[in-house]
């Protein structure tokens, strides 16, 4: 993220695209990045604290309905931006 900002930004800036709404979306894209193989840290770190009996599977099928949780969120906002921008024009006056 560190090293793709500062080049997607500017491009994104250009395209007309919202920058508020893109970080936002590259922000919950990432949560799913988290959550899912091949790397899926969180549930690695889940698996160090969870109790014996308790495998790797069982806390990917876990992970689902959050991992589905997180696609509807996108979907809602790639269709309605103002989810995103909507707070934030109201409190600054845009």
């Amino acid at each position: 993220v560190l090293l793709s900002f500062p080049i997607m930004l500017p491009i994104v800036n250009q395209m007309g695209v919202d920058v508020l709404w893109f970080v936002v979306m590259v922000a919950v894209v990432l949560q799913t990045s988290f959550l899912t193989p091949p790397f899926g840290y969180a549930l690695f770190y889940l698996k160090g604290v969870a109790p014996k009996g308790v495998e790797i599977v069982d806390l990917y099928k876990a992970v689902v309905p959050f991992v589905a949780l997180i696609v509807l969120a996108c979907v809602l906002m790639a269709f309605f931006p103002v989810l995103v921008t909507g707070l934030p024009s109201l409190m600054l006056g845009y």
